[in-house]
């Protein structure tokens, strides 16, 4: 769905077009701005194609491949710090709830969301390039020291997962989502669509890679260190394909008045609550589906993750193209409440074939919302200039969910693993959140 502009909302000047594959303007030539509008004409038009437009998309898709690829993969390290690295912890519930693994994965997944909210202000002041270059350099060093982290060292575990990887994913993820629209208005959906498939690809191919690894001949400290070198490499073709077309606006936008302006907004408002409710059980199956497996003495169970990331894969490619017919808002509500519904129905995994059906569900119904949630969001800002900040305080709203969801889970499961209890709390909360849904149409 294209993200309707409106001519008499952005403040610029008349300015320089840049030169840009796909489209048919030349260096140099000045562009004319209507004495009734600000806006660059430029602005108005979109290549929908060409070398520079793939080549920054697909620098976006190695962008979610290298961050929330890796953060969906920590299931794998659940599995692993719960039964061999940090196990000295206490069964408590206020241990589970802040002193244990799980808060690592928690934590790691907030920052990414919240971290978005400086992220998007900072890519909407013309600092797409110290963004991503730092925000790269640093998800590569904090893995690397991972490998470092000591046995029964929660500490270190925390700093370098939970923190430094963190904040890294944030700072990389609202600009390699915004980038593509500089490029797409009539295909956007579709294009953002493929760039969030590369953490459905990332989180097929880390957990299998993760698995033989920490479990392998390397052990935990060189594992980690061979998936860092590959993310490393990775991340530097994303930063040499990437590039942005325009120029930020030469007045600044004013963050306070938009932040303003955006909460007031009924259905932009709606829709990040929609999101916080959404994102408190998104990542239950993620973090939880392989020890649930293994807990349950099934033989596939370090492949839950890799079948639940495949099927991910279809939901994020499918969900441009059913999002033309029955609209963005429609199918956030219907994927919200399948995932909801599925969640609830991992009570009964006792065998094989329930991980695969449940892994099969929950993966192609959990993609589709995440490769909604981007255009839903560019879809109810109403200001092109504002889209970094909009999306950033959106994503913001929606990270308290992922900080507090997983934990609660946790506490719930406790030492005994209840397992009913976690996925009744997980897959209610995803059903409370079609109820806002509505006020975005």
């Amino acid at each position: 769905m294209a993200v309707e502009t409106k001519p008499d909302t952005l403040v610029a000047e008349p300015w320089t077009a840049q030169e840009h594959k796909g489209g048919s303007e030349e260096l140099g030539v000045e562009r004319p701005v209507s004495k009734d509008s600000d806006l660059p004409l430029l602005l108005q038009e979109f290549p929908e194609g060409g070398l520079a437009a793939w080549s920054t998309a697909f620098g976006a898709f190695l962008i979610l491949f290298c961050t929330w690829g890796y953060v969906t993969s920590f299931g794998v390290y659940q599995d692993f710090y719960a039964q061999n690295y940090l196990t000295n912890e206490t069964s408590t519930a206020i241990s589970i709830l802040m002193v244990s693994c799980r808060f690592i994965g928690s934590i790691n997944a907030f920052l990414g969301t919240s971290v978005s909210l400086v992220a998007g202000t900072l890519y909407d002041r013309g600092y797409f390039y110290h963004l991503v270059i730092t925000g790269s350099l640093l998800q590569s060093f904090s893995l690397f020291m991972l490998s470092l982290a000591k046995p029964n060292q929660y500490y270190q575990v925390f700093l370098t997962q939970g923190l430094g990887s963190g904040i890294a994913v944030g700072l990389l993820y609202i600009p390699s989502l915004a980038i593509v629209s500089h490029y797409f208005r009539r295909k956007r959906t579709l294009v953002m669509a493929f760039v969030t498939l590369g953490s459905s690809l990332g989180a097929i191919v880390h957990p299998i890679m993760l698995n033989n690894l920490l479990n392998g001949r390397l052990g935990f400290a060189n594992g980690v260190r061979a998936s860092a070198g590959l993310l490393s490499a990775l991340l530097l073709i994303a930063c040499l394909c990437m590039r942005p077309r325009l120029d930020p606006p030469t007045t600044p936008v004013n963050y306070i008045v938009a932040a303003k302006k955006c909460l007031r907004d009924i259905p932009f408002f709606f829709a990040a609550v929609g999101a916080f409710l959404f994102q408190i059980g998104f990542y239950y199956p993620y973090f939880f589906l392989q020890l649930d497996s293994t807990q349950h003495g099934i033989s596939i169970s370090s492949y839950s993750l890799v079948i639940l990331s495949a099927s991910s894969s279809v939901g994020r490619l499918s969900a441009g193209y059913i999002a033309g017919y029955i609209g963005v808002p429609n199918l956030t509500v219907i994927s919200a409440i399948s995932c909801g519904l599925i969640i609830l129905g991992t009570v009964g995994l006792s065998s094989p074939a329930s991980v695969v059906i449940i892994g099969v569900l929950y993966g192609y119904f959990s993609g589709v919302y995440t490769a909604i949630v981007g255009p839903l969001m560019a879809t109810l800002t109403h200001d092109p200039s504002e889209l970094g900040g909009w999306m950033g305080i959106g994503f913001f709203i929606g990270g308290f969910g992922s900080l507090i969801g997983t934990p609660i889970s946790g506490a719930l499961l406790t030492s005994d693993y209840i397992w009913w209890k976690p996925a009744l709390f997980s897959g209610v909360s995803r059903l409370r959140l079609p109820l806002l849904y509505p006020h975005t149409l």
